[in-house]
This record gives structure tokens, sequence and C-alpha cells, in this order.
């Protein structure tokens, strides 16, 4: 599969982005009801965290069975690969950070899923009309795409920085970095939650806190607007926590 994935335009139906789902598939499966996401042509994009904190993180394996549906490798996703393959990690923040559905999962169950969260890219581009589109989970190390697409076709990054900035880094947004990536339209990211989606430079935050409140982002990936189902659709906002 490789840590990097190029998609071909999509031009028989929407190409939709969402933030992180963290175990919300049954919201969001609604949430893409409202908005009439078909299936048969349109095609869903996740920037990662699919798993962790909700009451459905199980079902992950069929959604990315789904021929419509795309996910980079967020950072939950890699907490359970260490979790697998001996990595150091502290089991009480992964616990606390909602892992405990895979913590308790017998051995042969973990390796099921670490297995299939490996085989997800880094980073995904998509083609559009107006320019390349990318995913990350968090954010991108370089100032040029097309550094970083080098960098995760050659598998250059053996001390794993690259990666590390790419699935956990809030820099951009605690310091308001407007610098655009180059190389892209536009740069597709989540890991820590906003009220609103946010906009810096070409970065866009969606991590919107769906888990948390029912209000998943949808963006339109040809227009770069968002798709909102109308203010009856969701349930009322909660305050979000940004762990």
């Amino acid at each position: 599969m490789g840590r990097f994935r190029r998609l071909l335009a999509n031009i028989r139906g929407r190409d939709l982005a969402v933030g992180d789902i963290h175990g919300h598939f049954q919201r969001l499966e609604q949430c893409l009801e409202a908005v009439g996401f078909d299936p048969a042509v349109d095609r869903l994009f996740s920037v990662g965290d699919l798993v962790d904190r909700g009451p459905h993180s199980e079902v992950v394996l069929e959604w990315l069975a789904q021929p419509w549906f795309h996910a980079v490798q967020g950072n939950h996703e890699a907490l359970a690969i260490t979790r697998v393959r001996g990595g150091r990690l502290d089991l009480d923040m992964y616990r606390a950070a909602g892992g405990s559905w895979f913590l308790d999962l017998p051995r042969a169950a973990q390796l099921r899923f670490a297995e299939r969260f490996e085989q997800l890219p880094i980073a995904i581009e998509v083609e559009s009309a107006a320019g390349l589109v990318g995913l990350l989970h968090a954010d991108s190390p370089f100032a040029d795409w097309a550094v970083l697409r080098s960098w995760l076709e050659l598998e250059l990054d053996h001390d794993s920085k690259v990666r590390e900035v790419c699935q956990w880094s809030r820099r951009r947004l605690k310091e308001g970095d407007t610098q655009p990536v180059q190389g892209l339209r536009a740069l597709l990211v989540g890991h820590t939650p906003v009220l609103e989606a946010k906009l810096l430079g070409n970065v866009w935050h969606l991590d919107t806190g769906g888990w948390a409140s029912g209000h998943f982002t949808l963006m339109d990936m040809r227009t770069l607007q968002l798709v909102s189902p109308g203010p009856d659709a969701a349930p009322a906002p909660q305050p979000i926590s940004p762990t």
C-alpha cells in the first residue's frame, strides 16, 4: 500500500472529507445521510483517528473495506500499531485517550486491527481540476508537499521524526502559522479539535469534535466548501476536550 497514496479526481460524484471520527461511525453515517452521500458515486476521505473514545471502534474494519472510504493513519491508529509491535507506549495514557476497547481485545484480534492500520498511508493526495488536495492527520513537516511526498515514497524517515509531525503536531494552530504548504491547493488535517473548521494559509483544520459534540464537518474537496445538512440535523454542540 505504501506510506503515500495518490488518487485520481472523482468525475462521477463528490469527494467529501471529514475530521476525526473516534469510533462514532453511527453518528457519521447519520451525517452522511443528511447531506445525501451516495456511495455509488461519492467518496469519503478521513484525516485519521478512526478509533478510540466512541462506542463503535470495532466497525472500523467494515468501513475500511468499503471502496468509497479512504483514510490516512492518525496517531490513534499508530498507538494501536505500537502496542502490537512492541514499541514504547504509555498504557495509562492510551487507556485515558480511549484505547480501552483495543487494549482489552485478545491478542489475535488486536493483530487483525493493527495489520489493517499499518496499510493506511501517512498522506494522501487527490487530484482536482483546480489542483492537488492533500490529507494528513496533523500537519506537514515540510513547507513543500513534494518534499514530504519524496520522504514517504522513498521511506527516508528512518527515525520517524517526519511521521511524528504528520501525526502528532499541533504547532500550526498554536502559533497561528499562515504559511501555505507549497504544491497543494489545500491541505486537510484533523487531530486538534476546533469549534469551527479553521483555515490557516491553505491548511484546513476539520476536527470539529464530531465524536464529542455530534458536529462533524464535511468538506467538498472539489470546491473546498463546507457541506452542511442544516441546523436541525445535528444535536446541540457540547464542550470539546482538546486531548
